[in-house]
């Protein structure tokens, strides 16, 4: 017979605890899909926050469901339930089957050493048990074997470590080692409060602080790495309720306020160090961005001001004026090109374009008639430009965008004095030669 179990990680409240309607309600939906609950694990002090589930709660809704087993990890926090003021955070213990804490994580005993308590071991026993013939053994009926405990069927001798410690500290020496930690945890706790920098993430009940940067997860990450990286300390981070927080504890036997105020120093020191250079990147990422974001607007105007003159001259804006030229105007210039200004018939009738594209178009050499209409910067006119009659000698011109109105613009400059000198020309000509008279003699 081959049966299917499926395991559910419930979600826990703001507190990182399980609750039991939240239990139950998961318990409901299985039994829907035709599962049997059979096991909940709860938890006493959690790996990353060292949170405690609601315990009695959970045991109580429990009640109706005899056939559930339920288990209870506590194995960092269990091992503090030595000293009398935190038994409390065994409220609802009476309702576990099973109860399991690790020694080796804060009762001075070396790796790995873990301790099971059950409240019926022939339910256990009755599961695990391995009895081949081979394996028998007189003393069977009289002594406790303890590979009907767990999967395996050999195991090392642990339990003479922890005798040894025991013996060596007894009940007062452990329990004052658990409240000085305790009292550790709280120093660091306290000058982490004083620190605007940073927050607690946890409610600090044992040795374990929970604390970050105010910040993001990414300056987090960098404090830590920055911090291990160094040697001078070493932590361990934790996901708490979707946010990414840095795990304090003190694990030195010998541990010292001055020790705890030490590492604090070299939290405080990096902190700054990195908040300081985070800050930099900061402005430097504000800059780099603006010059980005200007040079785009400064692209986007380009387009915009070659494809429409409204964007770079206010003036067109003020089209819908009672000054607006309703009659046809025709001009020759001075090169045969006939200037045409007229008023637009109705929107959209002509393409309308940018002078400087019309200039580029209306510059054609090849003779024909271009009926590109042009609009100038200042004028809400439109403007046709027919090359009728052309100097072939001087190759045509085409309107400045500065001819207003559809007047003749005027005639270009004079040559520039240098480019003449580079053309072999002199700019100023002799008096005789200028007057056409002849060089030869008439200085005689």
């Amino acid at each position: 017979m081959i049966s299917f179990v499926k395991l559910r990680i419930l979600e826990p409240d703001e507190k990182c605890c399980l609750r039991a309607d939240t239990l139950i309600k998961a318990m409901e939906e299985d039994e829907q899909q035709g599962l049997i609950p059979f096991f909940v694990s709860t938890t006493l002090g959690t790996t990353g926050s060292c949170a405690f589930d609601d315990l009695a709660e959970i045991g109580e809704a429990l009640q109706r469901l005899p056939s559930v087993w339920l288990h209870v990890d506590a194995a960092y926090a269990g091992n503090s339930f030595i000293c009398p003021e935190l038994k409390y955070l065994l409220k609802g213990i009476e309702y576990a089957d099973s109860f399991n804490t690790n020694p080796n994580k804060w009762l001075l005993t070396n790796f790995d050493c873990s301790t099971l308590w059950v409240r019926d071991r022939l339910r256990l026993t009755s599961a695990l048990v391995v009895d081949p013939l081979y394996l028998k053994h007189g003393y069977s009926d009289s002594a406790i074997d303890y590979r009907h405990w767990g999967v395996p069927l050999s195991r090392r001798f642990r339990s003479l470590k922890l005798w040894f410690v025991l013996r060596s500290y007894g009940i007062s020496g452990l329990q004052a080692y658990i409240r000085h930690h305790i009292q550790l945890a709280k120093r660091f706790e306290s000058l982490v409060l004083k620190d605007g920098r940073f927050e607690v993430c946890n409610d600090v009940k044992l040795g374990l602080v929970c604390f970050r940067l105010k910040g993001t997860d990414r300056i987090n990450e960098k404090l830590l790495s920055s911090i291990n990286a160094s040697g001078k300390l070493h932590m361990v981070p934790a996901s708490v309720n979707d946010t990414y927080v840095i795990r304090f504890c003190a694990t030195a036997q010998n541990a010292k306020v001055e020790d705890i105020d030490f590492a604090w120093d070299v939290i405080s020191d990096f902190a700054a160090e990195i908040l300081e250079k985070e800050q930099a990147d900061e402005v430097s990422e504000i800059v780099d961005r603006r010059k980005t974001h200007t040079l785009a607007q400064k692209r986007s105007f380009f387009v915009r001001m070659v494809s429409d003159p409204k964007i770079y001259n206010p003036a067109i804006n003020k089209a819908q004026t009672p000054h607006r030229i309703s009659t046809e105007l025709t001009s020759p210039g001075h090169d045969g090109t006939v200037v045409t200004v007229q008023s637009p018939k109705t929107p959209g009738s002509a393409t309308w374009i940018s002078w400087p594209l019309a200039f580029l178009f209306a510059s054609a050499d090849d003779g024909t008639k271009n009926d590109v209409t042009l609009r100038f910067r200042h004028l809400d006119t439109m403007m046709r430009l027919s090359a009728s009659r052309r100097n072939s000698a001087t190759g045509g011109s085409s309107p400045s965008p500065e001819a207003e109105n559809g007047m003749i613009p005027l005639k270009s400059p004079k040559k520039s004095p240098i480019l003449l000198r580079k053309r072999g020309s002199s700019p100023n000509p002799p008096a005789a030669a200028t007057a056409g008279g002849n060089n030869n003699g008439s200085n005689k």
